[in-house]
């Protein structure tokens, strides 16, 4: 009996000490962007750089250097293209990945820069709820997206022609139009837009430039 009692407590010294360094890990990944740095997406129409400002955004930019860094925008479709609004992506094409991330959102920054043509913005269902998503301003949005609180980290300053020519003929998502579903997507995953929207431009790959 007395070796039972000494094993249990082994065991719950053990789980504490699993939990405690858990959280540690967790606390230790959360990098920093630098102040400035470049993205580079090798998109199916061309390369498009993006340079983010810290300052404009803190935290969206903090989020898109991680997800940059760790390769969650490689195979992104920009499944949500609107001619003279918006080009959207940032579901991951798989649908595990994808569900760990969205349940972590990011708190609002204050904004600081208008939505002009070029900027990218994170998207956003509300306050506080910034998480993946995140779309390039096809026009000069700032008349309606500013009101709302979408709030720019960086710009398009490389490609800004390739976005112009992505597909854009499927129209806004369901129930909207006739373009893919955002629930679709995070369910099934790149399955579902290969088979339904095959003509739909991606990511091949994005990299942090040095």
């Amino acid at each position: 009996m007395k070796k039972l009692t000494t094993l249990c407590a082994v065991l719950c010294l053990l789980l504490l000490f699993s939990t405690a360094c858990g959280t540690t890990k967790k606390k230790a990944e959360a990098v920093q962007a630098p102040p400035q740095f470049k993205v580079r997406l090798d998109t199916t129409k061309g390369d498009v750089v993006i340079l983010v400002h810290r300052d404009w955004s803190p935290m969206g930019a903090d989020r898109f250097y991680e997800l940059a860094k760790m390769g969650f925008y490689n195979g992104n479709y920009f499944f949500r293209a609107l001619k003279r609004f918006i080009v959207q992506w940032s579901i991951n094409g798989d649908p595990k990945v994808n569900k760990d991330w969205s349940e972590i959102p990011i708190k609002d920054d204050p904004p600081k820069v208008s939505n002009k043509t070029g900027t990218v913005v994170f998207a956003a269902a509300g306050p506080n709820s910034r998480t993946t998503q995140v779309f390039i301003n096809l026009g000069d949005n700032s008349g309606s997206l500013d009101p709302q609180g979408f709030t720019p980290f960086g710009e398009v300053i490389q490609g800004m022609q390739n976005v112009q020519t992505f597909y854009m003929d499927y129209g806004d998502g369901q129930p909207q139009g006739g373009g893919p579903s955002q629930a679709a997507i995070a369910d099934i995953g790149t399955p579902y837009l290969e088979e339904h929207f095959p003509k739909l431009d991606r990511i091949k790959k994005a990299e942090i430039l040095p």
